[in-house]
Parts: C-alpha cells; sequence; structure tokens
C-alpha cells in the first residue's frame, strides 16, 4: 500500500543496549563484522530502502560521539538522526516518538519502522513488507514458527507441532505512526512498559498487528558464535554482490 500525499516511513535502527550474553565488554552494536559494525549494516539496509525517507540511530546514553563518528566513518553518504536511548526497549522508542512527535501529529511521518542494530542480515523485502502491511492493517510483525513444540498434558507430554501455537518475532516491525504515538503516551500515563513494540500498541488501540513470514537468515546476533556467523554469512553476501555493503 502506498503512502497518503506528502507522507513519508521513518525507519528506526535501535542500538541503546548492552552486550553481555554476546561477551562484549561493551555495546555489541559496534562489534566488526565483515569490514563494518554491526550496526552499519542495520543502517545501511534501512537507508537503502526507498519508501523510507529519513533514518535514526537510536544510541545507548554517553555513547552519541561513538554513534556519529560511527556513522560518519562507514556510511559516509547516509543521513542519519541520532537520538539518545533509555534504560530499556519501551524507553527507546518513545524517546524516538517523542522525538519525532511535531512530524507524526501533522501526518507527515505516517509509519514507524523499527529494526534491531543486532540483526544485521535483514533482506530489503522484509522492510517492504513490513511498511506496506502495517499501512494496510495498523502493524506489521515478521513471524517464524517454533517447530517440534511440546507441552504437559493430562496424558502425559503432548506434541503441537507448532502449527500456527507458537512463533518468534523478528525486525523489523512497522507501526502506523499516530496511534503508536497514542500508544505510548497513555503507557507514559498508566506507568505501562510492554516487553515488545506490539504489547504496548494493541493495550492502548484498536490497530491491528499482522504477522508476515519472518526469514530464518535474519539471524540475530545474541551469542559469541552468533558473531562469527554473522560474518561468514556477511562475507558470502558480498562475494555474491560486491554492491551490498555500499
Amino acid at each position: 500500500m502506498s503512502p497518503p500525499p506528502g507522507s513519508y516511513a521513518v525507519g528506526v535502527v535501535l542500538a541503546a543496549g548492552l552486550g553481555t550474553r554476546v561477551g562484549a565488554d561493551g555495546n555489541k552494536a559496534y562489534l566488526p563484522l565483515a569490514g563494518r559494525s554491526m550496526v552499519a549494516w542495520s543502517l545501511n539496509a534501512v537507508t537503502h530502502v526507498p519508501q523510507i525517507g529519513r533514518s535514526v540511530l537510536v544510541y545507548r546514553r554517553g555513547e552519541r560521539d561513538l554513534a556519529r563518528d560511527t556513522v560518519a566513518a562507514e556510511l559516509p553518504a547516509a543521513t542519519v538522526e541520532l537520538v539518545e536511548g533509555g534504560d530499556s526497549r519501551h524507553a527507546s522508542e518513545f524517546n524516538v516518538l517523542r522525538y519525532l512527535a511535531d512530524d507524526i501529529e501533522s501526518g507527515a511521518v505516517d509509519v514507524v519502522l523499527i529494526h534491531d542494530a543486532a540483526r544485521p542480515l535483514a533482506g530489503s523485502d522484509m522492510f517492504v513488507t513490513a511498511l506496506s502491511v502495517a499501512r494496510e492493517f495498523g502493524g506489521a510483525i515478521p513471524a517464524l514458527t517454533i517447530p517440534d513444540v511440546v507441552h504437559q498434558g493430562p496424558a502425559g507430554i503432548e506434541s503441537t507441532s507448532g502449527r500456527g501455537r507458537l512463533v518468534r518475532v523478528q525486525t523489523p516491525q512497522a507501526f502506523r505512526a499516530r496511534p503508536l504515538l497514542r500508544a505510548y503516551r497513555a503507557a507514559a500515563c498508566d506507568g505501562f512498559e510492554g516487553t515488545d513494540t506490539s504489547s504496548c500498541i494493541e493495550k492502548y488501540t484498536d490497530e491491528q498487528v499482522r504477522t508476515f513470514p519472518g526469514d530464518e537468515g535474519n539471524l540475530k546476533v545474541t551469542y559469541a558464535h552468533d558473531v562469527a556467523v554473522a560474518g561468514v554469512l556477511l562475507n558470502r553476501r558480498l562475494g555474491e554482490d560486491p554492491y551490498a555493503g555500499t
């Protein structure tokens, strides 16, 4: 679905977390992968989506210079706005929405897309699908079915086979901007902090959050071995497409 005339989407990359499970001394978003930092790969994907009019990097408190210098060195042709993150994912997202509030309320920004810096392998088709689904229904989340799920039932261990039961979600996720801002403002008044973006918008709005097929290759770098795997996959992508890193 096309955006309303005169409006555009904003792509947000979240890089305000830590790297405790991955074994990083600092912020894992700046770990090197295939010649550039992980956050630069994620930002590169966002900035190359034609349907995204503005790109925002959410940096961890105290890391503004690191964020600015990384973007300048690794994505010199990109225009990336910087917003300081909060103490949680929810707080970081609210900071971005407050930063964009005037443009959201005016209708200039119609959709906000949110992507994790820790997912440097997301394909461009996922971003395009997320934006289209969000514009049509209100919210869009990529999801993968979890296979071979079992649970304890009255007769013992029972298999659910994962069919339509349990899914694991990925990013990029996208949401209509005005309802999203309204939901986070309401959550702030109530002291509510959702586990993810959709939990907040589902609690405070009537927007429909739809899932679309995720991608097994859209790896989230969480543990130390994920760094090596992501590096291999990115180097393979560069070998197949020498312009993938531009």
